[in-house]
């Protein structure tokens, strides 16, 4: 199936994932406030209703501003984000996550991520925090991200509030099935950071057969296989014509011989890696 008009893909027609909506605006190096805040206005108009950002970002008011102007209503907006691996004791995830609502200008989050379970992240008194944000009703759900299959376990043992999401890499050239698989088992959803490899797809010899096949772009069959594979995106992008074009991935049906296709690259590429992330 091709693609129509973005604007004819109404936000309604996004499938959701536990309430979360499968295909979201990243905001990840979105540090120029004014195209920030214009890059998110134009996301929401669009039809999106799921924005991600990051206390690390450095973006939040501007994420903020862009949810304000929009012609949408703060309630049809699905809000995430992410409290950073130095503020994860207990008593820094409840003050920073305060100050994250006061900064975005709301007055609770749909979703807050420990985006690091590394740092200062402790098992027992991060996620009693983020229990207690929970209970209080600051936040709608608890997310973990970059978290390794036996993290995702642990935490779901010791977490009081149900994990929605795990917030990962995912991608054609780092597919993940082990985590995939470790994250359905217990209840937690998987949402895509840098979901077209930060570009790297493009030159993917069977990413490019199935958009010619379906005369679409690369990043479409990209985000249209993560949502087969049951994985909620979250691509960014600055200009209009990309935010435009991810949306209409919604309008882009794989058939089997497309996954099949895509699942056969025989390369394994990671996008981000720091030094101090949990696989190293």
């Amino acid at each position: 199936m091709g693609t129509e008009d973005a604007e004819t893909v109404a936000p309604g027609t996004c499938p959701t994932a536990n309430g979360m909506p499968m295909l979201g605006f990243g905001t990840w190096q979105h540090d120029d406030p004014d195209r920030c805040v214009e890059s998110v206005r134009t996301a929401l108009e669009a039809g999106y209703r799921h924005i991600d950002t990051a206390q690390a970002y450095d973006n939040e008011a501007a994420v903020g501003e862009g949810i304000a102007a929009a012609d949408v209503d703060r309630e049809d907006v699905f809000l995430a984000t992410k409290v950073w691996r130095d503020n994860l004791a207990h008593d820094d995830v409840l003050e920073t996550a305060r100050e994250s609502i006061d900064r975005l200008g709301v007055d609770y989050l749909d979703l807050l991520y420990i985006h690091w379970p590394t740092g200062e992240y402790d098992p027992e008194g991060t996620l009693s925090a983020l229990s207690e944000l929970y209970d209080e009703g600051l936040i709608e759900n608890v997310g973990i991200s970059n978290f390794l299959p036996e993290q995702v376990r642990e935490a779901v043992d010791v977490c009081d509030a149900p994990i929605l999401a795990n917030q990962v890499e995912l991608h054609p050239l780092l597919p993940q099935p082990d985590l995939r698989e470790a994250c359905e088992n217990a209840g937690v959803e998987v949402v895509a950071y840098s979901p077209i490899a930060r570009g790297e797809i493009f030159d993917q010899p069977e990413v490019q057969d199935v958009a010619e096949k379906h005369g679409v772009s690369e990043a479409q069959v990209s985000l249209a296989w993560l949502r087969e594979k049951g994985v909620t995106a979250i691509p960014k992008a600055t200009g209009e014509e990309h935010i435009r074009d991810n949306w209409e991935s919604l309008t882009l049906e794989l058939d089997r011989e497309d996954i099949d296709k895509i699942d056969s690259i025989d390369e394994t590429q990671r996008q981000v890696d720091p030094s101090f992330a949990p696989w190293n």
